[in-house]
């Protein structure tokens, strides 16, 4: 039986490929297209990687706090914000204000991971 890479493996050999061999082999008039197809492949990577377990848990907190189905949980947190239900003094704005710093984290992790630091 053949070992087949996963995802990650694939998108992070096909970004050094591209970074080490292809861009510099590039006219100057193209490393900018490369430099971005680097970029998107890192986003996927990063995506691919992120914390499964991390992401459930985050939903997981999420259905606690708002009574809504699986498909409409930030939807309904976004109107109960919208509509002031966790503004400070309210009983949930401290776990709320948690909730959203945890996702915001969880998003720049993949996106942005440089806002990290």
């Amino acid at each position: 039986m053949l070992e087949k890479p996963d995802a990650a493996n694939l998108l992070a050999t096909a970004r050094s490929l591209l970074m080490e061999d292809i861009l510099p082999a590039l006219p100057p008039e193209k490393s900018i297209a490369a430099r971005m197809v680097a970029a998107a492949i890192g986003l996927a990577l990063r995506e691919a990687t992120a914390g499964q377990e991390w992401q459930q848990a985050l939903q997981q907190r999420l259905r606690g706090l708002v009574a809504a189905p699986d498909s409409r949980l930030l939807q309904c947190l976004s109107e109960e914000i919208r509509d002031g239900l966790h503004d400070p003094g309210a009983a949930s704005h401290a776990e709320i204000a948690h909730w959203l710093h945890d996702y915001a984290r969880l998003r720049a992790t993949v996106s942005a991971p440089k806002a990290l630091l």
